[in-house]
């Protein structure tokens, strides 16, 4: 995503109701994005960055089911069989992190969520301080329909490493979007800015963006949430 202006004026001049959870949902589709990102070099090296997993399945769907739209089933199918010999090698290791990471991101990329979340469970049992799994997980049980589980893997990875700036990201995707929760995005996000002084110009831009709006719409976020409840 480009970087935006970052002053609320500039937004409210083109902004409409549901466009922060558009943009919130764009980020959130791609697998939360900004917090692979920004994690860099700490990723396991395992893990495969996921912007090129969505720009760039690891399962060549077209080309296996004839160029037509796969179907979940297709889709199921296709990462058993990818992650077959990963499997026959966790049977033998089953607390080898750097292979529940690749059998997770299989799991993951194939929209099987469910699936992926059970491998990333087994790396952070195995590894429980490593933030990043924490990460991963939390994504996978989000798209797995699971948000306050999601939000709990992040705030025992964040119970290590409080400034973790991919983990407030996504805590702040994950209670906007989730939750409907714009204060608790709000939160996390300015504890972002304020913790990593050393985010670059564009992430910076994103994150600010994304405050401005939610700024600007916090009581129709706050109508929808309470309606929601009712």
């Amino acid at each position: 995503m480009d970087p935006a202006t970052t002053t609320a004026s500039a937004v409210k001049a083109t902004l409409q109701t549901g466009h922060v959870y558009a943009m919130a949902a764009s980020f959130l589709i791609a697998g939360l994005v900004f917090g692979y990102l920004m994690r860099g070099a700490k990723a396991p090296a395992a893990a495969t960055h996921v912007a090129n997993r969505v720009a760039q399945p690891s399962v060549p769907v077209n080309a296996a089911v004839g160029r037509k739209t796969p179907t979940l089933g297709d889709m199921k199918q296709m990462a058993d069989k990818q992650a077959a010999p990963l499997l026959t090698k966790l049977a033998k290791d089953p607390n080898n992190i750097a292979l529940l990471m690749q059998v997770g991101a299989i799991y993951h990329t194939t929209h099987q969520f469910k699936e992926a979340a059970g491998y990333y469970e087994k790396a952070v049992q195995a590894d429980p301080r490593n933030v990043a799994l924490h990460t991963k997980l939390a994504s996978s049980l989000y798209r797995n329909g699971d948000v306050d589980e999601a939000i709990a893997q992040l705030n025992r990875g964040l119970s290590y490493d409080p400034k973790d700036a991919s983990s407030l990201f996504d805590l702040g995707m994950i209670r906007l979007q989730g939750k409907g929760d714009g204060k608790g995005a709000l939160a996390a996000w300015q504890k972002l800015l304020k913790s990593n002084p050393q985010l670059s110009p564009d992430r910076k831009a994103t994150v600010q963006q994304l405050m401005a709006e939610v700024l600007t719409t916090q009581g129709d976020l706050s109508a929808i949430h309470g309606a929601r409840r009712q």
